[in-house]
């Protein structure tokens, strides 16, 4: 499980340390920062994959993304004493993120590139990562550190260099695969890959999961939900059948889903619902009630993530079926650590009515996210490598 999550001068995230529990919902007014703590989150995953580079310039590169606001902002700036204004930086500028879980954390540092002749002279430069042990960085805790193109793994008391020229565009995430001579960063990858973000389902009548499909086992819904009645098939086969059913009669009472195959072996959904005299196919579902059999597919998987995160999952979706979705992410979060994003009240009431929920409110303030109520000394503790 994740406990800390850390962001450093990232879009209006100048600096947030948040602490994370088995189910936390993050909410606050439009445009606090809700977004760019889901992007954060989003992009660190990247760097398991190898697509950190190419995520950062689809959002208009490392200078878009960067925090546009002053180095520090004082006393006065913040009592509206004297105006907004920028200096002499004092620090060389990083995009920083970084979490801590139970065994291990990890960090990783980008900055502007060294002048060059290369035609990707704007790609950003991953300068600095660190994998340690315990709840936030320690020189004595580190296990691997990668500076620039060297990369050292620790060996008892002393360093070995693994790596003298690694890429300035590869993680070392990505680029060491030894699970013998660095099982650190092999634990991290596979933690890290393992993540799933669901905020991109399309429910619009062009949408491929409105049209029968050929099916297979599909444990793990993908992201954009095109394998929705394979998935819900599958967990009727192989996951909980009974939780599945539960969750559709609690939001839609009398009502179930049951899947028919063709002879082309062409999945298609059959919604019955009382008063009617035959079912309905997924072309006939509304938009609302698509999209909440998508959720239930991807809450209820058969192969729980160890981290799940749902961005605004409310979309679409009647009020009423708030409190049913709520209770469906609370069961989901007894198996795996789940990060919901909504600003829809009666989720976030509903949600915050579990005694085990941590609640992470957003508010701005001068161009900077900040977490409601929290000061430094409510931070988790927290220190980025030099």
């Amino acid at each position: 499980m994740i406990e800390t999550f850390a962001i450093a001068n990232y879009r209006s995230l100048r600096d947030v340390v948040t602490p994370l529990s088995q189910l936390n919902v993050v909410t606050g007014a439009n445009g606090s920062g809700k977004s760019n703590l889901y992007k954060a989150l989003r992009l660190l995953a990247e760097s398991a994959s190898g697509s950190m580079i190419n995520a950062l310039a689809k959002e208009g590169g490392l200078d878009s993304a960067f925090w546009a606001g002053p180095e520090s902002i004082s006393r006065d700036m913040k009592a509206g004493r004297v105006a907004v204004q920028g200096g002499p930086r004092k620090n060389v500028v990083r995009l920083k993120l970084g979490f801590s879980g139970e065994d291990f954390g990890y960090c990783i540092a980008l900055g502007l590139p060294t002048p060059s002749s290369s035609k990707f002279a704007l790609d950003p430069e991953i300068k600095r990562e660190c994998i340690w042990a315990g709840p936030y960085y320690r020189p004595a805790g580190c296990l691997v550190d990668r500076n620039g193109p060297l990369v050292k793994v620790r060996s008892g008391r002393s360093w070995e260099v693994y790596a003298r020229h690694i890429s300035s565009f590869e993680s070392i995430l990505n680029e060491i695969a030894d699970p013998v001579a660095t099982p650190e960063i092999f634990s991290i990858r596979q933690a890290i890959r393992g993540w799933r973000f669901y905020d991109h389902f399309r429910t619009d009548s062009e949408s491929s999961i409105r049209v029968p499909q050929v099916g297979t086992r599909t444990p793990v819904l993908d992201h954009d939900g095109r394998e929705l009645v394979a998935a819900l098939q599958t967990i009727y086969e192989i996951g909980d059948s009974e939780a599945l059913r539960l969750a559709i009669d609690d939001a839609f009472p009398g009502s179930r889903v049951e899947v028919e195959v063709d002879a082309g072996t062409r999945f298609s959904l059959r919604f019955y619902q009382p008063g009617l005299l035959r079912p309905l196919s997924q072309s006939e579902l509304s938009d609302g009630t698509l999209r909440y059999l998508l959720l239930v597919a991807a809450l209820l998987t058969p192969r729980p993530p160890s981290l799940l995160v749902l961005n605004e999952p409310e979309t679409s979706l009647h009020p009423d079926l708030l409190p049913a979705l709520a209770r469906l992410i609370i069961k989901a979060s007894a198996q795996t650590q789940v990060w919901v994003v909504s600003h829809a009240n009666r989720l976030v009431s509903a949600l915050n009515e579990y005694a085990d929920c941590n609640a992470v409110q957003l508010n701005k303030a001068l161009g900077e996210t900040r977490i409601t109520g929290q000061t430094r000394l409510d931070q988790p503790p927290w220190r980025w490598p030099e």
